[in-house]
């Protein structure tokens, strides 16, 4: 039996989650996933529960409905669009599709793990630029864009929560451009973000190197249902549309993304409390013994502890608190949590128990 042989020096990457966790109970208070605080909209569960009967049936293999209301609602043509069973598959897809052994592959870290994971096993030569703040070094980046090859960039960026300004990302697009390398943007957190509007979706129809991936998991509280968009050039959605199998999008998340995107008042509440309890959490957090805050832009907080991650994983669970242990994330190390930004009485419950460590 032949095996490509990136399988066997493939490793899967360690992400949050009750999963994450041996026997994980159901009322554990789960600060380990970035999701949108205020949870799952009633719009979206009324439109679940309407949609039961649907179950039997076959979903549309092209999400035609969804992707229609995604080009209402990013501006961005239908055929421009495609949606994938999480943001994840998406990232797969096209590593697949337009990544190979030849392909020089540039990842600032600490980042979302799959990037790298998804480069290596379709062969690509990947390099490593580390960073805690990327616009901070943006020179020292742009020097080392390989030629004919890809970059990958989170934005806002996970786990750091660092956000890039749309005037460096263009910077880094045009470099690119000069060398034949794509730029592909993770924008997953970015509708997430008080206050400012640092998306580059609209560039999309100046620069066909450039590759922008959204999630609707993270905005909308749908991380069960797995949804996922990407947006690119006419020619690079054709091949990511003609290599994703078949029925990849169920009929019960299709519907639910529909619904999600016609809800956009839900996003500005999220961002008031994002933006309250980001504060909150950085001010209370910061004024206990051994923790250091990163700023953030976002719905996370990346936190430099005095005590191991693990350790301190472990003590809280036994408070039924669950927390991100950053030391699997490649450029981070076992002195680095990141926790989710959550309600008030959810966010003053972890606080609590930090004190009492």
């Amino acid at each position: 039996m032949r095996v490509n042989s990136n399988i066997f020096t493939h490793k899967r990457i360690h992400h949050g989650g009750p999963f994450s966790i041996m026997h994980p109970s159901s009322d554990i208070l789960d600060f380990s996933s970035n999701i949108n605080p205020i949870g799952i909209s009633p719009l979206i569960r009324k439109t679940i529960q309407n949609q039961l009967d649907t179950i039997q049936i076959y979903p549309d293999p092209e999400s035609t409905q969804l992707r229609k209301n995604l080009q209402n609602y990013t501006k961005i043509p239908y055929s421009q669009i495609v949606v994938g069973n999480g943001a994840t598959e998406i990232i797969y897809n096209f590593c697949q599709a337009f990544l190979s052994n030849k392909t020089p592959v540039l990842i600032p870290i600490p980042t979302f793990g799959e990037y790298e994971s998804a480069a290596k096993l379709n062969g690509a030569k990947v390099s490593f630029f580390k960073t805690m703040n990327l616009e901070k070094d943006i020179d020292d980046f742009v020097s080392k864009l390989p030629n004919s090859g890809c970059i990958f960039i989170c934005n806002p960026n996970n786990p750091t929560g660092n956000l890039i300004s749309k005037k460096i990302l263009q910077k880094i697009i045009i470099s690119a451009y000069k060398k034949k390398t794509i730029v592909f943007i993770d924008e997953c957190f970015i509708e997430l973000v008080p206050d400012h509007d640092e998306s580059i979706i609209k560039l999309i129809k100046k620069y066909d190197n450039l590759f922008i991936l959204r999630s609707l998991t993270k905005s909308f509280a749908l991380a069960g249902l797995r949804i996922g968009y990407g947006i690119g050039s006419k020619q690079m959605i054709s091949i990511l549309n003609k290599i994703k199998i078949p029925w990849n999008v169920s009929g019960l998340a299709q519907q639910a993304g529909v619904a999600a995107l016609s809800h956009s008042f839900y996003l500005a509440n999220a961002k008031k409390t994002i933006k309250k309890e980001s504060l909150y959490l950085i001010n209370c957090i910061s004024k206990i013994k051994g923790f250091q805050c990163n700023a953030t832009s976002t719905n996370f907080i990346l936190i430099k502890t005095k005590m191991k991650s693990k350790i301190l994983q472990k003590k809280l669970l036994k408070n039924k608190i669950l927390i991100r242990d950053c030391s699997t994330i490649h450029g981070l190390n076992n002195n680095y949590i990141r926790i989710a930004v959550k309600t008030r009485k959810e966010n003053e419950k972890l606080i609590k128990s930090l004190e009492r460590l």
